[in-house]
């Protein structure tokens, strides 16, 4: 069975109705355009890294920082369900190249943004069309290829993550510091905009390949209720309260690990009991509507269930120890900034051998469950020997521990969404997908939370413990506020400032004084070290807790899955695939 696509490109509809095949040059068009479109909003996410320290200096926005990438995550994460879902009743294509468009002119605004207010609008702006390509990308795979191929190219699409930790922060410094120059647009302290603009040429060609090649690809429910029937069934309450209920959430976990506000305080309690309520009331809403964003039905799918709480914790590994990493190779090993970056790409390379390794290995054996588990107990072993390092780790060692650490984390990015997809019918392949994805996106906002503050915390009890006694009373107050600071661990501009201020105010005792300060630098660096390993034995625990999840995954089938279900029966159905 064949069709075609407005350019005329064969499009086979695989006989068994478990996949919609390409061919040819319209095949390697669309896996171009749908990588590219990962990439660059993978890329998004660690490119402005290195860029945004530059960026704030010119717009003077440092009391925001924290906002210009809160505002870029709420807006990403809040998406992702509500599209997945209404692709799932008016068809992929649309949304991913709408979602595609908004991001790039999200792009082009944040990079022309004059002022830190408009840059945090349209960095917002930038991640509702990030969320939407994340919602869809992988949707679109499982869209294209049967569930028997869908494990090798899920690998590829999986290792883009890696490849974007890989190369982003790099890529933006470079640009930040070597950006064309443009008249009055780019300047010598704005070639941060190019961080931006370089979104705009790849961009182009994944859009031209979408537009071109990339099937309508209706599901069978919107092939039925069309028009103003199919508008009427858009669960516009549902989504509304999700993505309250998330933007409530994100805020309160923001607000307290950045300690913006105390865990305990009234904004921080009252704005999360508000988002337990409001995901309280969207379950009970999404009994009372004909498509729900997430059909409940799913959540008795096993593998659904397990697959996205495996999405959860393993981002939040993968974030605690990406964050962590560099403060403890610059901090404690005493790597330079450019050092820590290189130290840390055999971390993301070998997450991307075990997310391509993984899906050939589930494309050629049939099955992810054993593999899982094995990636999990790898993941954990890395976990491990990374919270046992100390100030006397040798840099080699380091280096093997990120890698073990990675080649278990690999896996996950394929084996998740492939086992999902083969779980669950055709008409639900954008909502599973993107709960999978969304719950991966949330949980790198709970690593982030979980982990900055038992590092905050132990850093300030161990801070208490390890000053010297006679620091308070012989060092100017400033001073030892700044030298307290573990930023001047990584910092060697802070720590000279820091020397200046006590030389310039010790008179007689200067020597002393320098000795005593010193003192205070190394029981900071022991006292970070020891916070640091605590916030790497939280990753352990979270990384024993993904291995106990696995062992409740189960095998879904490779054929004879995805088929075509008609509306009134999916109204009353229940999914059954992976049941227990």
């Amino acid at each position: 069975m064949e069709q075609s696509t407005s350019k005329g490109a064969v499009v086979a509809v695989h006989p068994d109705g478990i996949g919609r095949r390409l061919h040819g040059f319209a095949l390697f068009s669309v896996l171009g355009a749908l990588l590219l479109t990962l990439l660059l909003e993978a890329l998004d996410q660690t490119i402005i890294s290195t860029a945004l320290p530059r960026i704030i200096s010119t717009l003077q926005g440092f009391d925001r920082y924290t906002w210009s990438l809160t505002a870029y995550a709420l807006a990403s994460v809040t998406v992702i369900p509500i599209v997945g879902k209404l692709s799932d009743q008016f068809g992929r294509k649309w949304f991913l190249i709408i979602g595609s468009l908004i991001f790039l002119l999200g792009s082009v605004l944040s990079g022309a943004a004059q002022t830190m207010d408009q840059f945090i609008v349209f960095r917002a702006l930038q991640g509702f069309g990030a969320g939407t390509g994340i919602a869809l990308v992988f949707t679109v795979v499982g869209d294209i290829f049967p569930p028997s191929e869908r494990g090798k190219w899920q690998g590829l699409f999986g290792s883009v993550y890696g490849i974007a930790n890989l190369i982003g922060p790099t890529l933006g410094g470079w640009l930040t510091d070597n950006g064309l120059l443009m008249g009055d647009l780019v300047t010598e302290t704005t070639r941060w905009r190019w961080v931006f603009y370089i979104n705009m040429p790849i961009g182009f060609f994944a859009l031209l390949g979408l537009l071109l090649y990339l099937p309508g690809n209706l599901s069978e429910r919107s092939a039925i209720h069309t028009g103003w029937a199919a508008i009427r069934r858009i669960d516009f309450l549902g989504a509304i309260l999700v993505a309250a209920a998330t933007t409530c959430l994100l805020l309160g976990l923001t607000w307290g690990s950045n300690q913006t506000f105390e865990w305990g305080s009234v904004q921080v309690v009252g704005i999360l009991i508000a988002a337990g309520v409001l995901y309280l009331l969207f379950v009970v809403a999404e009994r009372f509507v004909p498509d729900p964003i997430l059909p409940l039905n799913l959540l008795r799918n096993r593998i659904f269930t397990v697959a996205s709480l495996l999405s959860m914790l393993q981002m939040m590994v993968v974030i605690g120890l990406i964050i962590y990493l560099p403060l403890f190779l610059q901090g404690i090993l005493g790597e330079s900034a450019t050092n820590a970056g290189e130290l840390i790409t055999p971390l993301t390379l070998s997450s991307v051998v075990g997310a391509m390794v993984a899906g050939m290995l589930v494309s050629r054996l049939g099955r992810y469950v054993v593999i899982t588990i094995i990636a999990g107990l790898i993941m954990a072993l890395g976990v491990f020997l990374i919270a046992q390092m100390s100030p006397t780790t040798a840099i080699i060692e380091a280096v093997f521990f990120m890698i073990i650490a990675g080649l278990g984390m690999g896996p996950f990015w394929s084996i998740l969404t492939l086992s999902v997809q083969n779980s669950l019918p055709r008409s639900q392949l954008g909502v599973g997908t993107g709960a999978v994805r969304f719950f991966g996106q949330l949980g790198g906002v709970l690593g982030i939370a979980i982990v900055g503050t038992v590092v905050n915390n132990t850093m300030s009890s161990n801070l208490t413990n390890n000053l010297p006694a006679d620091a308070v009373r012989y060092l100017p107050a400033q001073a030892l506020q700044f030298a307290t600071n573990p930023q001047v661990l990584v910092n060697p501009a802070a720590q000279d400032k820091v020397i200046q201020m006590v030389k310039s105010s010790a008179g007689p005792n200067t020597q002393q004084s320098l000795d005593l300060l010193n003192q205070v630098f190394a029981s900071v660096k022991t006292s970070f070290a020891g916070a640091l390993q605590q916030g790497f034995f939280a990753v352990l625990i979270i990384s024993v807790a993904t291995i106990l999840i696995c062992f409740l995954f189960k095998e879904a089938p490779r054929s004879g899955q995805n088929q075509p279900i008609t509306a009134e029966a999916e109204d009353k159905a229940e999914v059954s695939p992976g049941l227990s």
